[in-house]
């Protein structure tokens, strides 16, 4: 078991931490809103985190609370992130559509040049020498904190669709005029589901920036935000298994692809071509339908012919 874990346990660790992530797009999904913003939360998450273990400013608090200062980190990507979901989602939700995701992505390229450009962050450069979680020895050992975290974010997940957010979500994803007629705040009920999604994208980075050893501008950009989107439409976009799923596959594809060199990145491209063709719904949603029993199939009447129309 050491030696499988030692062998693998990084890339396990990796695929919860890509699940998780994808679960952040997913709440905003749920209220029919693209937003692409998770890896700026997700950066401004890990920036809190490394700036708090790292910078000698905090180096007191480091030595009054010991290990306890690793949670008080994950409070703090939290709350940052959740603040910023609020100070973004307010103005940015009167759009929808692409017009929406582009807003969303110019977030992310804002965060990116901002933290490229102030000298607490490291600049382009970045944040170096992050000490390990509760003094982890391996990498692998993360897996004790993403694979909780993801478990208590799916339960959460389950409980908020079966509660009445969440049938005003659904409502207002499958038609949000008639949900704003039918007395449900649509302004209100996207926004909580941006905020949600932000505060657990703030939650991962704090958690990953250990976990990394290093922290930089390179955490969140475009292609972080492409990359989340496409895991979360090939597991599926209506089930809370779907971006677990597309998160860990796009996570273990170039993995298990290494021996192939530069191949592996374009068998990689041709996996996310073929489930947007032929996967429609995602990895999930067709394994939804076919647990699904076939309705039964009504006999098909015999043809009349002419001589019993004319009887």
């Amino acid at each position: 078991m050491d030696d499988f874990l030692q062998t693998y346990g990084f890339l396990i660790a990796t695929m919860l931490q890509a699940g998780l992530l994808g679960l952040s797009l997913y709440f905003p999904l749920q209220a029919g809103q693209l937003s692409l913003a998770s890896p700026g939360f997700y950066a401004v998450g890990g920036y809190a985190a490394a700036i708090l273990l790292t910078n000698p400013a905090f180096a007191g608090l480091r030595d009054t609370l010991g290990n306890g200062m690793f949670p008080l980190t994950w409070l703090a990507g939290a709350v940052l992130g959740g603040l910023l979901g609020v100070v973004v989602g307010v103005p940015a939700l009167r759009l929808r559509g692409i017009y929406l995701a582009l807003a969303t992505i110019a977030f992310v390229e804002i965060l990116r040049v901002v933290a490229l450009n102030l000298t607490v962050t490291g600049g382009a450069v970045g944040i170096f020498g992050i000490p390990q979680a509760f003094g982890f020895q391996d990498r692998w050992q993360y897996i004790f904190l993403f694979l909780p975290l993801l478990l208590l974010t799916l339960l959460f997940a389950r409980q908020l669709e079966r509660s009445r957010v969440g049938r005003a979500l659904r409502a207002i994803r499958e038609d949000e005029l008639a949900a704003d007629a039918m007395g449900v705040p649509p302004t209100q009920y996207k926004v909580l589901a941006f905020v949600i999604g932000a505060v657990l994208a703030g939650l991962v980075g704090a958690m990953s920036a250990p976990f990394l050893n290093t922290w930089n501008a390179k955490q969140g950009t475009f292609d972080a935000s492409i990359t989340i989107l496409a895991a979360v439409l090939i597991g599926g976009s209506r089930n809370i298994w779907g971006p677990v799923v597309g998160g860990a596959l796009l996570a273990a594809v170039p993995e298990v692809l290494r021996f192939l060199a530069d191949w592996r990145l374009v068998i990689n491209g041709l996996v996310l071509v073929v489930a947007s063709l032929y996967l429609p719904q995602g990895i999930v949603g067709a394994l939804e339908r076919l647990g699904r029993p076939r309705p039964p199939q009504r006999p098909t009447p015999a043809p009349v012919s002419a001589a019993e129309v004319k009887s």
